[in-house]
């Protein structure tokens, strides 16, 4: 099936201000908003944080399977390059300073959903809360991604969550320079459900952040 996508990655620039590139899977309000059409039904999100030990220039490099629509900051002869702090702070040649990298683009990929969890509306937080820490988000990125998604998920009766591996980073390839000594990519597939569903528990991995990490959090709503 084709699926429109957008995506968010890279950890380079505060939430608040991505609203204007922003859309959401059906939100209305001030909220951002994604639009769903018969042929083109999906909205992504990831976005990428850079710790390395000691200040450190860093080129980052995205081959994307699509079309991409909306970069922030501007890519120089496609590529960002930033100093990136052990803080996660990343500075570009102008000395302007970002959280984290942008961009948005559209896609036609199926996700995998033969393992996840489906979980009430109201137990979303909690239901994060626990994966994402169990996947090995420290709490500032963990933060970030449930105020994100968390208010277009908590008013549905259920949600479909798998979280997505190869299916994913296969079709968003990511190349950091100098080479990351532990990376980190959780994205999020997901769908709004009226009733609950079986579906076989996933496992989720544990990360062993160390030396220059890369963490990147993300995810997709998938209309029914």
């Amino acid at each position: 099936m084709k699926r429109r996508i957008l995506f968010m990655v890279l950890a380079l620039f505060s939430l608040g201000m991505l609203s204007g590139c922003n859309r959401d899977c059906g939100q209305a309000d001030a909220k951002p908003v994604i639009y769903l059409y018969p042929e083109e039904e999906l909205s992504a999100k990831p976005v990428d944080y850079f710790y390395p030990p000691q200040e450190t220039a860093v080129t980052v490099r995205l081959d994307y399977d699509g079309e991409l629509t909306c970069l922030y900051p501007a890519q120089e002869d496609g590529a960002w390059t930033v100093t990136a702090s052990p803080d996660g702070t990343l500075t570009d040649a102008k000395g302007q300073t970002y959280n984290y990298l942008y961009w948005e683009g559209t896609s036609h990929w199926e996700y995998d959903f033969s393992q996840g969890f489906c979980v009430a509306g109201e137990d979303t937080a909690a239901f994060l809360e626990q994966a994402l820490a169990d996947l090995g988000l420290n709490r500032r990125e963990a933060n970030e991604f449930i105020v994100y998604w968390l208010p277009q998920m908590e008013g549905n009766p259920y949600n479909l969550i798998a979280f997505q591996g190869e299916d994913y980073t296969r079709h968003a390839r990511l190349t950091v320079t100098p080479e990351p000594d532990s990376v980190l990519r959780v994205f999020m597939a997901w769908q709004p459900l009226e009733e609950p569903v079986e579906i076989q528990p996933q496992a989720l991995p544990a990360f062993d952040r160390h030396g220059f990490a890369v963490v990147e959090w993300g995810g997709a709503c998938v209309g029914p």
